[in-house]
C-alpha cells in the first residue's frame, strides 16, 4: 500500500496531467524533437567529402548577398542552385518571413542570385521542421547545378546485428529508402564489412553493379564507394547516407545530398569537426544545459523530470505520458553529476515557464544521493521555488548480492525514523523552501 505522502503525491501529479489545456490528442509515446547530437550544415558535410576525395557540386558559402552574387560569378557555371543553409528538411517547400517561397532556386542569371538572397539572409525560412515562427538563415550556399540521368541510394552505417560497418544500397535513389524497402525489398542490397580487414574491391564492384552502374561509370562508382567507407572511418562517423548518390549525362558519378551522423563518443579525438558544431539552431536552454555537461530536451509539457540515467529518464517521460501527464522535458543527469550541476538543472527547469511541478526521479547505485540533496536543497532556497516538487531517491547499499538493497521509509511517519539521507534532507527544512514537497 502506498504511504499517505506517496498518494498525495500521486494525487498531486494526476491533477496537473488532467488540466483541460493539457489535454490534447494523444500520440503513440513520448515524442522528442530534437536531439543534442553534432549539427553540421549541409555545406560542412559536403566540404568534409570534398577534402577526402568524394566528388560532390562545386560551391561556395556566402554570409551577404554581396557575397552569394560575387560567388555566382566565380562558379561560372551554366546553372546555378542556390540553398539556404538550415538543419531542417523540407527547404524546397518553405517559406521566408521576407515573402518569398522556397529555400532552394535555379537560375542561370547570377544577378537573380544575389536578388534571392536578399530576400534569404537574415529572414527566417519556416518548413514542416521548423517551429511555427521559422529559423533564421544566416548563410547560404552557391553551387553548380548539375543535371542527374539517374539517382541510386547509398549508406554506409553502423549495425548493431552485425558487429560493424554495412554498406547498404538501392538503384532507387531520390525517395524514401524506408518506401522502396517497403514495396521492393528485392532493390534493397546489403554488404557487411569486417572493420578490421576494411572494404574490399569486390565489394565495392559489387555495390556498383547492384546499384546500376555500367562500363566505366561501374569503376568510378566504386572508387568514390571505397572513398565514402575510408571518410565514414577516419570521422567515426556512425552514418553516412548519401542520396541521391547519382550520375550526370557527362558521365559523372556525384554525391548530390549527403547526411553524416557522428559518434558523439568521439569527440576527444575529432575536436575540429565537434567545433563545426552548429548551435545557433538549439534552444537556448539546451545549448545551457550543454555548458553544464546535462543532457536536456525540451518537451511540451507540464511537469518537469530531474533523472539519472537515461533508460530512467525515458522510462519517467513515459510513466508520466500514460498517467496522462506530458513531460516538459528530458533531463539525464548522468552517474557522475556534481551538486554545481544539479544546482544548474533545476534553475533550467525553473526558467522554463510551461513547468507547474518537478518530479526528481534518481537511482542511488550510480550516484551519490547526498550529491542530489545538496544540490536540491540549495536551489530551493537560493531559486525560491514556486511550484510543487515530488522527489525520490533511492539509495541502493553495497550488500552481498551486490547493488540491490534499498533504502526505504521505515515507519509510517514520513518525517521520523526514516533512512539517514531522507533524515537529512528534511533537517534541510527543505520542506519549508517548497510550498509543496512530498518525498517518495
Amino acid at each position: 500500500m502506498a504511504s499517505p505522502v506517496a498518494a498525495q503525491a500521486g494525487k498531486l501529479l494526476r491533477r496537473l496531467a488532467l488540466r483541460p489545456r493539457l489535454l490534447a490528442p494523444r500520440s503513440q509515446g513520448v515524442q522528442l524533437t530534437s536531439r543534442r547530437w553534432l549539427n553540421l550544415q549541409e555545406y560542412q558535410s559536403k566540404k568534409l567529402m570534398s577534402d577526402n576525395g568524394v566528388r560532390v557540386q562545386r560551391f561556395f558559402v556566402a554570409n551577404t548577398a554581396s557575397e552569394a552574387l560575387e560567388a555566382a560569378k566565380r562558379l561560372n557555371a551554366k546553372e546555378i542552385v542556390l540553398k539556404a543553409q538550415i538543419l531542417a528538411g523540407g527547404r524546397g517547400k518553405g517559406v521566408f518571413n521576407s515573402g518569398l517561397k522556397g529555400g532552394v532556386h535555379l537560375t542561370k542569371d547570377p544577378k537573380v542570385v544575389g536578388q534571392l538572397a536578399k530576400q534569404m539572409i537574415g529572414y527566417n525560412l519556416a518548413t514542416k521542421q521548423t517551429p511555427k515562427e521559422g529559423v533564421k538563415v544566416n548563410k547560404v550556399m552557391v553551387a553548380e547545378a548539375l543535371d542527374i540521368s539517374r539517382e541510386t541510394y547509398l549508406a554506409i552505417l553502423m549495425d548493431r546485428s552485425c558487429n560493424g560497418p554495412v554498406l547498404v544500397g538501392s538503384p532507387q535513389g531520390g525517395v524514401d529508402i524506408e518506401e522502396v524497402a517497403a514495396s521492393n525489398p528485392e532493390l534493397i542490397f546489403k554488404e557487411q564489412i569486417d572493420i578490421f580487414e576494411g572494404i574490399k574491391d569486390s565489394q565495392a564492384q559489387r555495390m556498383a553493379e547492384n546499384l546500376g552502374f555500367l562500363g566505366p561509370l561501374k569503376n568510378q562508382a566504386a572508387d568514390q564507394i571505397k572513398k565514402l567507407y575510408n571518410l565514414f572511418l577516419k570521422i567515426d562517423a556512425t552514418q553516412v547516407e548519401v542520396n541521391p548518390f547519382g550520375e550526370t549525362p557527362e558521365g559523372q558519378v556525384v554525391c548530390f545530398d549527403a547526411k553524416i551522423n557522428f559518434d558523439d563518443n568521439a569527440e576527444f579525438r575529432q575536436k575540429d569537426i565537434f567545433a563545426m558544431d552548429d548551435k545557433s539552431e538549439n534552444e537556448p536552454i539546451e545549448n545551457e544545459a550543454a555548458r553544464y555537461d546535462l543532457k536536456y530536451i525540451g518537451l511540451d509539457g507540464n511537469i518537469a523530470c530531474f533523472v539519472n540515467g537515461a533508460g530512467l529518464a525515458m522510462a519517467t517521460c513515459d510513466i508520466i505520458f500514460l498517467n496522462g501527464g506530458k513531460p516538459a522535458n528530458f533531463l539525464d543527469l548522468g552517474g557522475g553529476v556534481k551538486e554545481a550541476q544539479v544546482y544548474q538543472a533545476f534553475k533550467l527547469l525553473t526558467s522554463d515557464p510551461k513547468v507547474e511541478a518537478i518530479l526528481v526521479n534518481i537511482f542511488g547505485g550510480i550516484v551519490n544521493c547526498a550529491i542530489i540533496a545538496n544540490g536540491i536543497t540549495k536551489a530551493c532556497r537560493e531559486l525560491e521555488l514556486k511550484v510543487p516538487l515530488v522527489v525520490r531517491l533511492e539509495v541502493a547499499l553495497h550488500g552481498k548480492h551486490g547493488w540491490c538493497m534499498p533504502l526505504r521509509q521505515e515507519t509510517e511517519n514520513p518525517n521520523r525514523n526514516i533512512t539517514h539521507l531522507r533524515k537529512y534532507v528534511i533537517h534541510q527544512n527543505l520542506n519549508q523552501c517548497v510550498p509543496g514537497i512530498f518525498l517518495l
